[in-house]
């Protein structure tokens, strides 16, 4: 059985039962049976699940691991986390998360207007909103407003003319009201440390946010001077998202906390908060020698807590209230991306798709000797002549002394050659052998767009975890690449012996091959781009009952052509007309053939642009 690492990266939320994986939760119902339920009810192309309980699942284990760690210490802080709606701002996501957050006080962060929009429709009175990032006068100014509706609401200073716009509203709101009612102020400082990896520049003197020593003792005096000290309530740093190596946070960690104890001593009485930000890391590998984490939950709640309680004891100040930003944390693992295969490109290289004669060229010939001859013992050898042999005749084809037909058979018995080779020495683990593995991928054309469903990959080269619904009982011996429907050729996740992917050899004209792709939950819908006009994919949340069978509630169909081509400024309602008009005045159909056309023409305009199988096709229509 082949496992494709789930015991590293699944956190027990899947399990292998026969040959199929399935969801490690009540009835355990397979992910291909929900697939399978879904396209039998007409929708086609890949498939976005959402699993709530996963979410839930996610912040229970933040929670308790923090409060374990408070009770091991006995530190008297409290804990709280807000989700960082820039992580993932679909409704379906952020409904479930606030439904099954509600015995949390769980609530959100905000970096824009319209996330502070949701904050404010979405967060229960009570629960955290902070808000980071860049603020003008309006986005303060709806800040108030949110404190006004009685929101737990912390408006986090990125620079001092922020500071000066709060000072304006304030006097704007709270001017003439004998009880005025401010958000509570967070400042956002430049550490010296910085994380690593590909987010490291979050944290450092060059980052993009925060305020610097300097700038925060002048803060200090401006929030002073304007009667606004007691509402600063929160310092707030950020080293980075992914954070693979737990030693850069302990030492921002030190840095922040004798910066909280600074200000509490210098006055700051109001001061009860640190905010850690983001970057506790999702394992994303599916290799035992590749994990992407040196650390547990458990070691990160432990480091967080102890470092917090010591600088607070060694400076004589109260132990700050923790705060967490760990978005991809609670959503990575909460949605699964599914997509059928269309296509394999290399199948080809059969021994039926040989075209030999009744005379071969000599060299052909031998290549079919080789193969048929070879053994454990010679496999090596022959290998090896089987590749050079390669090179002389394909020379002789640009030369024009061998035909097509040759030039064909060249490439088949070459590459059933370094099969047969890789087979006969695969208890072998030599460099030759995995760089022959690139010879002989086989290429697996899916039906996504991985700059729709997986832009990490694309822009960042994130590794996902990947493997088949079904055939899990059988060893996978296609080393496989996989080409994604875009007009791209970046669309590829290709094979990489660092990071090897073997799938099943099957026929899709005979038997459907579907790919899962997990951990997909966090970034890759919000920063899904349209390339191709390929749209966000069909999207389904499945829930379960008291009985532990699973409900597919929520769907959310792809945009269709028209929709797309809307959300771009098209006129459709021009196109609609356009496309009628050219039909109608057509002088090559009849009466009948236009009608015929258009009905067509307007049952293609209703689908979206993903493709479709000949099975698909013949099934719907």
């Amino acid at each position: 059985m082949k496992s494709f690492g789930l015991a590293i990266w699944g956190d027990d939320n899947f399990i292998i039962k026969k040959d199929t994986v399935n969801i490690n939760y009540a009835a355990k119902p397979s992910l291909l049976e929900i697939t399978q339920e879904i396209r039998d009810k007409g929708y086609k192309g890949p498939l976005l699940l959402r699993f709530p309980h996963l979410i839930e699942k996610q912040i229970a284990t933040l929670f308790s691991t923090f409060e374990k760690a408070k009770e091991e210490f006995g530190y008297t802080g409290n804990f709280q986390a807000v989700f960082p709606l820039k992580v993932n701002q679909f409704p379906n996501f952020v409904h479930a998360l606030m439904d099954v957050s509600k015995n949390y006080n769980y609530g959100l962060e905000a970096g824009s207007k319209a996330e502070l929009i949701i904050a404010m429709t979405k967060t229960p009175l009570g629960a955290p909103i902070t808000v980071n990032g860049f603020k003008d006068k309006e986005m303060i100014s709806l800040c108030f407003i949110a404190a006004k509706m009685g929101h737990n609401i912390t408006v986090t200073i990125e620079g001092l003319g922020e500071l000066e716009t709060i000072i304006s509203v304030n006097a704007e709101f709270n001017g003439d009201i004998e009880t005025p009612i401010t958000p509570k102020i967070g400042v956002r400082i430049r550490l010296h440390s910085s994380g690593i990896g590909i987010w490291a520049k979050s944290g450092g003197y060059s980052s993009k946010f925060g305020l610097t020593s300097t700038e925060l003792l002048e803060a200090y005096e401006m929030l002073k001077k304007h009667t606004l000290l007691d509402h600063l309530w929160m310092v707030h740093f950020h080293i980075g998202s992914q954070m693979g190596d737990i030693a850069p946070l302990k030492k921002a960690l030190r840095e922040a906390g004798n910066i909280y104890a600074e200000l509490k001593k210098r006055g700051a009485d109001a001061l009860g908060a640190i905010n850690i930000g983001g970057g506790l890391a999702v394992e994303y590998s599916q290799h035992e020698d590749k994990q992407e984490r040196n650390y547990s939950l458990r070691e990160f709640a432990n480091d967080v807590v102890f470092l917090m309680q010591d600088v607070a004891k060694s400076k004589g100040v109260e132990e700050p209230d923790i705060f967490t930003e760990s978005g991809r944390y609670i959503a990575a693992s909460h949605s699964v991306l599914v997509a059928p295969v269309l296509e394999l490109f290399s199948q080809e290289y059969t021994e039926k798709g040989l075209r030999l004669k009744e005379i071969n060229p000599p060299l052909i010939q031998e290549l079919y000797d080789l193969f048929n001859t070879m053994s454990r013992e010679r496999a090596r050898e022959y290998l090896h002549d089987a590749l050079d042999h390669m090179e002389s005749l394909l020379t002789l084809f640009d030369l024009g002394y061998i035909d097509l037909e040759d030039r064909s058979n060249t490439e088949i018995l070459v590459n059933l050659i370094i099969k047969k080779a890789i087979a006969l020495l695969k208890d072998e683990d030599s460099d030759e052998l995995k760089k022959l593995q690139d010879r002989i991928q086989e290429k697996y054309l899916v039906n996504f767009s991985a700059f729709q469903s997986l832009p990490d990959f694309w822009g960042l080269a994130q590794h996902f975890p990947i493997m088949p619904l079904d055939r899990l009982d059988t060893k996978p011996t296609n080393p496989a690449s996989i080409w994604d429907i875009t007009c791209d050729s970046d669309g590829e996740i290709g094979f990489n012996r660092d990071f090897p992917l073997y799938l099943h050899d099957i026929d899709v004209s005979k038997e459907e091959y579907f790919l899962a792709f997990f951990l997909t939950g966090a970034y890759q819908e919000v920063l899904g781009m349209q390339h191709n006009l390929f749209t966000h994919p069909t999207e389904v949340v499945i829930n379960f009952d008291k009985e532990g069978k699973y409900q597919i509630n929520d769907l959310i169909e792809a945009q269709n052509l028209m929709d797309v081509l809307d959300d771009l400024d098209y006129d459709t309602n021009l196109i609609d007309k356009s496309l009628k008009y050219k039909i109608e005045e057509s002088t090559q159909l009849d009466k009948e053939e236009k009608r015929e056309l258009l009905g067509k023409l307007y049952l293609y305009l209703s689908e979206n642009s993903y493709l479709k199988t000949i099975q698909a096709i013949d099934e719907k229509y």
